[in-house]
This record gives C-alpha cells, structure tokens and sequence, in this order.
C-alpha cells in the first residue's frame, strides 16, 4: 500500500490541530492567540510532512 504525500500531510495535520485544538479549549474559551496557535500548527504540520519523502518499501532497491 502507497500512500500519497498528500494524505500524510492532511492526516498530520488534523492530528496535530486537535491535539492543539483540546489543550486550547480546557479552559472553555478559545482566545485568538489559542486560535492561531491552532493554525500555525496545523500549517506546520502539513509543510513539514509534505516535504519529507516517504521511505521506500522493502523491495524498492537502493
């Protein structure tokens, strides 16, 4: 199974917003710097794993 740079990106990153999003949201209020410290981490997330290569399988050579 190939999975696309794509995918991996989107699913970092909505994993990396809701980890950010529930530490924002302990208090009841999500202020706007909480808000953009949601999107800068679902930003970096994406550019980050985007841009990482994907390891080549087992049977790929070198």
């Amino acid at each position: 199974m190939r999975i696309s740079s794509i995918a991996k990106a989107i699913v970092a990153g909505l994993s990396a917003g809701a980890a950010t999003a529930v530490a924002a949201v302990q208090d009841n209020v999500v202020t706007t710097g909480e808000g953009v410290t949601i999107a800068l981490a679902v930003l970096g997330a994406w550019g980050i794993t985007y841009a990482v290569p994907n390891r080549p399988g087992p049977g790929a050579g070198v």
